[in-house]
């Protein structure tokens, strides 16, 4: 009996302990650690000495070629990324800003004609709490700056708290600027791209690259659906958010629920989101 007494009593401290690290604070710790390289292409630098004198003549048709797939991959690049040919004769080419979705129209952000709903530049500010559980939850509040048919700036801050019985009380925050490029602007749905960077607040106080994907589709008035996909790097870790959203639309405002899901290093935040936005 008191064999088992004692392995009850380890087995308790044993949980109480691996209990003690919050879900924020690993986190924290995991976006902390550095990776450690080292340099291996020494001794192959001194290798490749010897062919110096032939890469230095170098040939000519070898070269013709090569500059042909240099140019053919950045017509392709360029068709994915900005526009492809065939896409510059299609009315979505030329598409104006809208003032806010499904105002006087069944269009989205963007419509095919010049009209009174036409705008140059338009800001959308829109803020969700997020909900995991009652010890953590937090805050999302972003700000869209459309500009230029295409352009767009998106700045984000997620705040994330933590209060949980035998763990230190901790918070998180990140703020995210992306510059985005609209590459698909019809008046039923509209996708994008963006490049950014982000700062880790808390305890990593880091910089990180950051790419983000954005789409929405307006399927039936007053309702369109939402997701956007974001990373940012983080020394050797990674920081992962997407959501699915579905907006209810009403003049110039907007109402949200959806899901969000965050991964943290190795650490996931699964959460319920539901908030409110404006476009002006």
């Amino acid at each position: 009996m008191k064999l088992t007494k004692m392995a009850v009593f380890f087995f308790l401290i044993f949980q109480h302990v691996s209990y003690s690290q919050g879900k924020i604070n690993k986190a924290e710790e995991e976006l902390n650690k550095e990776k450690i390289t080292t340099n291996t292409n020494h001794s192959i630098s001194k290798s490749s000495k010897t062919y110096n004198d032939y890469d230095s003549r170098g040939n000519f048709s070898s070269d013709v070629i090569g500059g042909l797939f240099i140019q053919l991959f950045a017509y392709t690049a360029y068709g994915v990324a900005i526009e492809s040919p065939f896409e510059m004769e299609h009315k979505a080419s030329d598409a104006y800003l809208t003032k806010h979705p499904y105002a006087k129209t069944n269009t989205g952000h963007y419509s095919y004609e010049w009209n009174d709903n036409t705008e140059i530049f338009t800001t959308t500010i829109s803020n969700r709490l997020i909900y995991e559980s009652n010890s953590i939850y937090g805050n999302h509040l972003n700000l869209d700056l459309r500009f230029l048919k295409r352009l767009e700036l998106e700045l984000d801050f997620l705040q994330l708290w933590e209060h949980k019985t035998n763990v230190p009380k901790n918070s998180l925050g990140i703020y995210t600027a992306l510059a985005k490029y609209n590459r698909v602007r019809t008046e039923r749905f509209n996708a994008s791209w963006g490049l950014g960077v982000a700062y880790v607040a808390g305890n990593v106080n880091k910089l990180g690259f950051t790419y983000g994907l954005s789409a929405e589709l307006f399927f039936k008035k007053p309702f369109s659906l939402e997701s956007n996909f974001n990373q940012t790097l983080v020394n050797s870790e990674t920081i992962n958010k997407f959501n699915g959203l579905l907006n209810y639309h009403k003049k110039q405002y907007k109402y949200i629920l959806g899901y969000e899901h965050l991964k943290i290093a190795s650490v996931p935040f699964s959460n319920v989101t539901a908030g409110f936005g404006i476009s002006f």
